[in-house]
């Protein structure tokens, strides 16, 4: 019964013994005839309620029942790192190439208002794992450490069942960001081909399931990408368990000009057009920089190619949930500014595509409700029919990528809770709490309203509204319901430092926890 009980929902009232919640819909298989025999039994009493749940017990033990548990979706989640939404061919952009993104984005769900709640690496990745907001789990800046005792992405698909494993940037550990990670500190995940943090392309090294390091021949995406097609060669040779699979890639995040130079031969900078937020002065630099992004981006449109063909060859594609995401954006010049942590939308903004043939069909659909990091994992699990643990803070949209209700209300909070590394206060960074809604985006930072942006008449975010007279109204809305939402996630909007002690975290003089090897 303990089986049955963790795997099938009831609809209705539940009897004694049979958990309910309430939303959830029945689990793969024969669920409609468990279901049946449930309110059966909860009508005929609780002695017949024994004996029904023994007969659905059985069932679920059955050889039969461990079929239907095959049934569920395997599991690959995308991330790439500093890549912006707007730097795709199906996004608009006139310069990049991108033909496999572009393919999967026609037959996706397709989140065009993602967003990364707090754009910079190990924050983003830490929400990911635990669908819970950066103060909450406590990784609000990069190379401090996640809780291994967290309730995470990989433990609880790993308790239903699946094998899980990863491949790989981590950025999550805090020890350093090329130590070996021991199995305690891997969150769950099994399978383990992963380096904490590196962006030496070309001279990348990882760790298996012992100490010793080892070296990704070439350019690491490229052979982080046949370890992931090898691993779904085997899965689909055991055909026994589902799998998730993360696939973490370390590009485009610069260095810019390492892709392999097939790649940075496809563009030249002086023909790029260049977003018109890029202040004229900055044009040829910014130019080169895109240029050596975009190579990076083909680099990995290709990867996507040969992992999506190996889906097709081993049988696996039809039911595999494939998302594609990144941890944030990249200012590349726009605004006059570089990389992360701003609150733009070059930065803030983060591509989401959700592919799922068995389960959403191969049709393009666009939905427009600004889905943030903590989301992805109830998402998930949504979508897989397994419980959401009380822990995550996140929304469940697995709904509302079919074309069912909306859990949230098209508003969502960006943050920077301490700016540090290039971002530092020395060049303007400073802590700050916002909305990015359907249309607007609104900012506030320490002393006040510092930005307002009509998103859907100033797409590129130039003319700053705060203040206006013409535009107070809307300001006022906006100001009350991020209070409204800062006030439910009891977020104090507290100074960088205070978090900073409240956690015990020593940072250098430009606001970066240190890190070592």
């Amino acid at each position: 019964m303990a089986r049955f009980s963790r795997t099938f929902w009831c609809d209705s009232a539940p009897g004694p013994g049979v958990r309910s919640e309430i939303g959830r819909r029945p689990v793969y298989g024969n669920s409609r005839s468990l279901r049946n025999g449930i309110l059966l039994a909860n009508r005929l009493g609780s002695r017949w309620r024994i004996v029904v749940g023994l007969i659905l017990g059985a069932f679920a033990l059955h050889p039969s029942g461990r079929a239907a548990e095959r049934t569920r979706p395997n599991v690959i989640v995308l991330m790439a790192d500093q890549w912006r939404a707007q730097a795709f061919g199906f996004a608009g952009d006139p310069n990049v190439r991108t033909p496999h993104f572009d393919q999967l984005a026609a037959e996706s769900v397709w989140l065009k208002n993602a967003v990364s709640g707090l754009a910079v690496c190990s924050p983003t990745r830490a929400s990911l794992m635990t669908g819970q907001r950066p103060l909450t789990h406590g990784v609000f800046l990069n190379d401090v450490p996640l809780n291994p005792e967290a309730t995470t992405l990989a433990k609880v698909f790993r308790r239903a069942g699946y094998d899980t494993g990863i491949i790989g940037k981590w950025h999550i550990d805090g020890q350093g960001r090329s130590r070996f990670i021991p199995p305690e500190r891997r969150q769950g995940f099994d399978f383990w081909r992963v380096q904490e943090c590196t962006h030496d392309y070309t001279n990348s090294s990882y760790y298996g399931d012992g100490p010793e390091r080892r070296m990704w021949p070439g350019y690491d995406a490229a052979a982080q990408t046949r370890e992931a097609c090898d691993y779904l060669r085997r899965a689909a040779a055991r055909e026994s368990k589902p799998f998730l699979l993360v696939l973490a890639w370390g590009p485009p995040h610069d260095p810019y000009f390492s892709a392999p130079e097939r790649y940075r031969a496809l563009y030249d900078a002086a023909k790029l057009r260049l977003r018109p937020n890029v202040p004229a002065g900055l044009g040829p630099a910014t130019a080169k920089l895109l240029a050596g992004y975009y190579a990076h981006c083909t680099a990995l449109d290709d990867c996507l190619g040969e992992l999506r063909q190996t889906l097709k060859s081993t049988g696996q594609a039809a039911n595999t949930l494939l998302v594609f995401s990144a941890d944030h954006g990249d200012m590349l010049g726009s605004q006059g500014l570089y990389k992360k942590q701003k609150p733009y939308d070059e930065s803030v903004r983060v591509p989401l595509l959700i592919h799922w043939p068995q389960g959403l069909g191969t049709r393009r659909r666009i939905r427009n409700a600004p889905i943030n990091t903590e989301d992805l994992m109830p998402t998930l699990l949504g979508l897989c029919r397994l419980p959401i643990p009380p822990s995550v803070e996140g929304l469940d949209y697995s709904d509302y990528l079919a074309g069912g209700r909306n859990p949230g209300d098209d508003a969502t909070v960006i943050q920077c809770v301490t700016p540090f590394g290039e971002w530092e206060r020395r060049v303007g960074g400073r802590e700050y709490r916002g909305l990015r809604t359907l249309r607007y985006s609104y900012v506030q930072d320490l002393q006040g309203p510092w930005l307002l942006f009509d998103n859907q008449t100033d797409p590129y975010q130039t003319n700053n509204l705060v203040n206006q007279p013409a535009h107070v109204r809307v300001q006022s809305r906006l100001k009350a319901q991020l209070s409204r939402k800062l006030q439910e996630r009891n977020d104090q909007f507290r100074p960088g430092p205070e978090y900073l002690r409240q956690w015990s975290y020593a940072v250098d003089p430009n606001g970066t926890m240190p890190y070592g090897p």
